[in-house]
């Protein structure tokens, strides 16, 4: 997500961290998962690392964690959701740069893909960061787009009730993010799902010459 000026930063707060049934450094095993029916509780399944719901579909809808060998359908799906967000100028991802800061030695964050049978229908990018005021982590969602054609089947809560679940078992206080101003339906969506715009906060970037500089990596600071 390219956050710039026209960005509103939304949070979803989760009370009760730490208690006995969301212990605080809570990790999965990678050979476990975690899955759910209509109307029951989260279990463990033997699934690698994803999370079945049920869908409108007949298939059920399954989040799977992003491997390698995925890098392609991720670079295809940020280039999506910067075309949509009018911004694909602005994309300089490309295949190698994923690969290596995604699935190299020091992942810098986590990518997740809903799957309905073979088909990928959408993808959440998320990482960790941490809050002093309430000593406790967080979890912010970078990306998450759905496919045109598979909106409006429940794709984009199951996402973010994924992401939700791995919040409180990692003993995040909440989950943020940004969303672009004019994209009112998103807007509503995240407000359905009791989401609050921080309206008194503004989202600053510091990047290119101007990080050279403060860094003193640039000619001009050198000189």
């Amino acid at each position: 997500m390219n956050v710039g000026k026209n960005i509103r930063r939304w949070a979803l707060c989760a009370p009760g961290i730490g208690t006995e049934s969301h212990p605080k450094n809570f990790l999965l095993p990678s050979h476990l998962s975690i899955s759910a029916s209509s109307g029951s509780l989260f279990r463990f399944s033997l699934f690698p690392r994803c999370l079945i719901l049920p869908t409108v579909e007949t298939e059920p809808l399954r989040i799977v964690s992003a491997t390698e060998r995925d890098v392609p359908l991720v670079l295809e799906f940020i280039k999506d959701l910067a075309t949509y967000e009018k911004h694909l100028d602005k994309v300089e991802a490309s295949a190698a740069r994923l690969r290596e800061t995604l699935f190299g030695p020091n992942p810098s964050a986590s990518v997740v893909i809903a799957y309905e049978g073979d088909r990928a229908l959408g993808f959440a990018v998320y990482f960790f960061t941490y809050s002093t005021f309430i000593a406790l982590p967080g979890l912010y969602l970078e990306d998450l787009f759905v496919k045109p054609e598979a909106r409006g089947k429940g794709v984009g809560r199951a996402l973010l009730q994924y992401l939700a679940r791995v919040a409180k078992h990692q003993g995040c206080a909440r989950i943020e993010w940004a969303v672009l101003h004019w994209n009112g339906p998103a807007i509503g969506f995240y407000r359905s799902l009791g989401a609050v715009p921080m309206d008194e906060w503004a989202v600053y970037r510091l990047q290119g010459a101007a990080l050279d500089q403060l860094a003193g990596t640039s000619d001009k600071a050198r000189g």
